[in-house]
């Protein structure tokens, strides 16, 4: 009985002393995001006149496309949208739609400057128009239209094969980049000033007559070593033909019709697209390329001026566009060179 009552009493004094389950605790109260509203002024660049100003603006998230639609309903039509850019700074480069307000280095009152861009075009128009010129006009020559050498020569065809084959690769690149113009190509800038279409196509079209001129000339001669020169050159020709359109149909998969995220872009099952483990702009390194054999076609010193002063720009595009992979991209690869592997 003794032994009993111990046991009784030590399991008591056991439950007593088992500390009693503990109750979950509230969870504090959430505190309420603080709300940021800004003044938002808009001057224009040259009078800093005020055109604009808005009261309240609450920039949490609030892109700067925001800003933007509120300003040209206020100012304008939207259908103007493409014209006008606004910049933080009178100076400065103009502020991308996707910046967020609250994030730029403003205070609570934001003063931003409008430029007016003036007319606009579309860039897949200026595209066609930059490359319909130059392919009818290679053409005019080609058959030897009047007025374009002497009468004796009117619709004559030349006896040289290297002739034939120059205009079919001429005519075959230009129709290339129509098609990808309307089919392929996704533009990041939807317009650009009007002004600068007649730049673009003087360029273009005054050249491609200036080596047709020549190609086509009756006192034309091929190349040094004939046959063989010919042959070599039309495969580079062809080969960077084949690898513009693969580059470019890889750009086209990396980007989403209406998206402007940038991607870095890597190589794809095609051989062709493995040039971008070296290069950043490979579009450009087989545009040079297709322009070389050409050049190397022909043999004609219009088309080698064209290549020289084409592959001068699209170095400066290509260091451009490198620079802006290295800023935006911590990952970028290294590796990469903007337009030639390992040296430019």
């Amino acid at each position: 009985m003794d032994a009993l009552a111990l046991e009784a009493k030590g399991a008591k004094s056991e439950s007593a002393a088992a500390p009693a389950p503990s109750k979950p605790r509230p969870k504090p109260p959430q505190k309420a995001k603080r709300i940021v509203y800004f003044e938002v002024e808009i001057l224009d660049i040259k009078t800093r006149e005020k055109l604009l100003l808005l009261d309240k603006v609450c920039a949490f998230k609030l892109k700067l496309v925001g800003v933007h639609i509120l300003f040209l309903s206020h100012y304008i039509c939207e259908e103007n949208i493409n014209r006008c850019v606004i910049l933080l700074i009178s100076e400065g480069k103009p502020l991308r739609d996707e910046e967020i307000l609250q994030e730029l280095p403003v205070g609570t009152t934001a003063t931003f400057y409008f430029r007016d861009l003036g007319a606009q075009i579309a860039w897949g128009t200026v595209f066609l128009i930059e490359c319909i010129g130059p392919l009818v006009i290679y053409l005019l020559f080609y058959f030897r239209l009047p007025l374009i050498y002497a009468p004796k020569y009117e619709f004559t065809a030349s006896k040289h094969l290297v002739v034939h084959i120059a205009c079919v690769c001429h005519s075959f690149h230009y129709m290339k980049r129509i098609l990808e113009t309307l089919f392929v190509h996704r533009f990041s800038h939807g317009t650009m000033p009007f002004r600068n279409i007649f730049k673009i196509c003087s360029y273009y079209w005054c050249s491609a007559a200036w080596m047709a001129y020549y190609i086509n000339h009756p006192l034309y001669t091929p190349p040094y070593y004939g046959e063989k020169q010919v042959k070599a050159a039309l495969g580079i020709f062809l080969f960077c033909q084949l690898g513009s359109f693969s580059i470019h149909v890889a750009l086209r998969n990396l980007k989403l019709p209406g998206c402007k995220t940038k991607k870095i872009p890597y190589p794809t099952k095609n051989p062709f697209t493995w040039i971008f483990a070296l290069v950043s702009c490979p579009n450009y390194t087989y545009e040079m390329g297709s322009w070389l054999g050409f050049t190397l076609m022909t043999q004609c010193v219009p088309v080698l001026f064209f290549t020289v002063v084409g592959f001068i720009q699209m170095t400066v595009w290509a260091k451009g566009k490198h620079r802006s992979y290295l800023k935006e991209f911590k990952q970028y690869p290294t590796l990469r060179s903007p337009i030639l592997p390992f040296i430019l």
